[in-house]
């Protein structure tokens, strides 16, 4: 990665009117978080040099704020960006521990007078919809009716919750930063695993644009953010997103238009039966709209060093090999076996694995 441009930008925010007064902190970043995003973020500080950094998968119970003596930051990722390792665990424990790691970081940075906390989340917070317009650093995260929903986006909204409260006591500073969908190495998201299924699933009537960020850049954005002292809200995403069609002729892969009733509907019966992993809900980032502007950021002087093609060119290199249905890994006999009815519905399953499931309730 060519990070003279991304110290550039560093250099010129700040001198921004959005930056406070004074040089960088080098003291060292602690990066919080299991899994690939935060294992990312810390391997490009790692390289970057200018500050030391330590990655942990989580504070210790006790004691915690010991682990943050004289820290200079603190990186919060909640999520893992690891769906094997997220679904295995049931669903009220998965975000329990979710929402304990970053309270407990939380509270913790303030007891050990951590000046700057950065939490990274996700553009999903804002939801997906047809006429979803892009999302600015502004806009609202959502406020989903009947209560935050199950999955992976409901984690996170709890985390955003959780945040809201805490950014009202003032110290320490927190941003919150949430990117479009991420790419990198072993970056595992229902995003990635879109582009394992047989064909590229999408909503009869629905043209939406693809926009990506790959973790190298996104831990740039928190650099900037901590040499700057930009606090508040950013999204991260790429400029330029791609249109359907060039994703589709990049990945090699056809699409397959389904109803939105039809896609919906069997992605929530298949959920109900335990062969659909995550909730129908989260199928909407697949078929839906919910592209970035990373206004701010880029304001600032962030500089991403891939476009969403070359981010694109990544995901497609790590799931290589890999066929997801429903959702689910399978290997090459079952591929075999349930292909052409994989190929009919792509992510959201297969007919003949929607049969089996009923046959196994029966049984």
């Amino acid at each position: 990665m060519a990070r003279g441009q991304v110290r550039s930008g560093r250099r010129e925010a700040q001198d921004a009117s959005t930056a406070l007064p004074g040089s960088a902190d080098t003291r060292e970043v602690v990066v919080v978080g299991p899994g690939s995003v935060a294992a990312g973020i810390g391997a490009w500080f790692s390289v970057d040099g200018e500050r030391p950094v330590r990655v942990l998968d989580d504070l210790p119970p006790d004691s915690p704020e010991a682990a943050l003596a004289d820290v200079g930051s603190l990186v919060v990722v909640p999520h893992r960006g690891d769906l094997a390792a997220s679904w295995a665990l049931p669903a009220d424990r998965r975000r329990a521990e979710v929402v304990e790691r970053v309270q407990r970081a939380l509270a913790a940075a303030r007891t050990a007078g951590v000046p700057h906390v950065v939490v990274v989340t996700s553009a999903m917070v804002h939801g997906a919809a047809p006429d979803r317009s892009v999302i600015t650093d502004d806009a609202p995260v959502m406020s989903p009716a009947g209560g935050i929903p199950e999955g992976v986006v409901g984690d996170l909204l709890a985390v955003e919750q959780l945040l809201a409260r805490f950014a009202r006591r003032g110290r320490p500073r927190v941003t919150v930063l949430r990117p479009a969908a991420l790419v990198g190495p072993g970056i595992d998201t229902i995003m990635t695993r879109h582009f394992e299924a047989p064909r590229l699933l999408a909503v009869r009537g629905i043209a939406r644009d693809w926009q990506f960020v790959h973790v190298d850049d996104l831990a740039a954005a928190v650099a900037l953010v901590l040499d700057a002292d930009l606090v508040g809200p950013f999204t991260v995403g790429v400029p330029g997103p791609m249109s359907a069609h060039d994703v589709e002729t990049a990945a090699g892969l056809r699409r397959i238009e389904l109803a939105a009733a039809t896609a919906f509907g069997t992605a929530e019966r298949l959920h109900r039966v335990g062969a659909l992993p995550a909730p129908s809900s989260e199928l909407a980032y697949a078929v839906y709209p919910w592209t970035v502007e990373a206004g701010g950021l880029l304001a600032a002087g962030w500089e991403p060093q891939r476009s969403s093609s070359e981010c694109l060119d990544v995901l497609l290199e790590g799931v290589q090999g890999r066929i997801t249905l429903a959702g689910r890994r399978v290997g090459a006999r079952d591929a075999a076996a349930l292909g052409a009815a994989g190929a009919a519905v792509a992510l959201i399953g297969t007919a003949a694995l929607w049969r089996r499931a009923r046959t196994s309730r029966r049984g």
